[in-house]
């Protein structure tokens, strides 16, 4: 007699109820599977009761020590897993052919797009034609649009020992580092250094809170356990940043890069106390860049390599 066959579920589970098991499996913690898919703990949680009540069994121990596979969770993970390296290949599939021809969507952040992108951008007819659509914001957003596939790729600013960004890769493309500069008018410019006490006393000109350079500003500080003034003014982009301090005669800390390409500032030393950072290129969490992306990228690294060994 033919045994009878096990009962169909009520429905397929969805593949972010797979995706979200493998993460915590993975990871052995809820927390950080939400913070390697991008969505809350509460999400989790939920995608997870819901695979679980249509298993119609436990998949996942819970601890005071966080998670791991119960033998039926360990059963349904190697054929979840490799469902969902299917389902990654059919979408990068798709989205070269739906990208095919299009323009890349490029987005960089404000002091990328001064320092690298947009003289690129004005090159990027010069033999080898390549059509890209750029969007500016900080370096968060920067990630942000590339992690929900609004941007097929980034160029942002990134400071050493970061925690790593979830949804996304990253590749380092130049050295950069926020430095103090000072208008040719102000006190500083002539021996073009001041002393720590000085530069922590002195009110300057600082990008917003949100923003990378300030990120990285402050948390050099953090770890030395120093304290600087509060600023003079904040503001959102670099350009406004150079604007202010022109205006006011005051101290400003931008990137290097971006400072070069304006005559009218003179970097300050401050002997001791450095805010190195990189500027990297910003791709999908999965997948390798191919076609217009892939082009792009070699395009940007070329670009680098020409100036970075002259720039200061």
């Amino acid at each position: 007699m033919t045994p009878p066959r096990p009962a169909r579920p009520v429905r397929a589970p969805e593949l972010d109820e797979l995706r979200t098991f493998c993460a915590a499996a993975d990871l052995g913690s809820l927390g950080r599977a939400a913070l390697r898919l991008h969505v809350s703990q509460p999400a989790v949680t939920k995608r997870l009761q819901a695979l679980e009540a249509l298993a119609g069994t436990r998949l996942l121990e819970r601890s005071s020590r966080g998670v791991k596979l119960t033998p039926a969770g360990r059963r349904l993970y190697d054929e979840a897993h490799r469902l969902l390296e299917q389902s990654d290949r059919v979408e990068e599939v798709l989205a070269g052919l739906k990208r095919s021809g299009g323009p890349v969507r490029l987005a960089a952040s404000h002091s990328a797009t001064e320092a690298i992108v947009a003289d690129l951008l004005g090159r990027l007819n010069d033999g080898r034609p390549l059509a890209v659509e750029l969007i500016t914001a900080n370096s968060s957003v920067v990630r942000d649009l590339v992690a929900d596939g609004r941007a097929d790729m980034g160029v942002a600013a990134s400071r050493p020992q970061h925690t790593p960004y979830p949804g996304v890769t990253e590749r380092a493309l130049a050295d950069d580092a926020i430095v103090c500069a000072v208008p040719r008018a102000h006190s500083w410019a002539r021996l073009r250094r001041t002393t720590l006490r000085e530069f922590l006393s002195t009110p300057m000109v600082r990008r917003d809170p949100s923003s990378n350079a300030r990120w990285t500003v402050e948390a050099v500080l953090r770890d030395r356990a120093l304290t600087a003034a509060p600023p003079l003014v904040e503001v959102g982009t670099p350009q406004a940043a150079m604007r202010e301090a022109e205006a006011r005669c005051a101290p400003v800390l931008l990137s290097r890069h971006v400072l070069a390409r304006h005559t009218g500032f003179v970097t300050v030393d401050v002997p001791g106390l450095t805010f190195p950072r990189q500027f990297v290129v910003v791709l999908p969490g999965t997948g390798e860049p191919t076609g217009s992306v892939a082009a792009l990228i070699e395009r940007l690294v070329e670009h680098v390599a020409a100036w970075s060994a002259d720039d200061p």
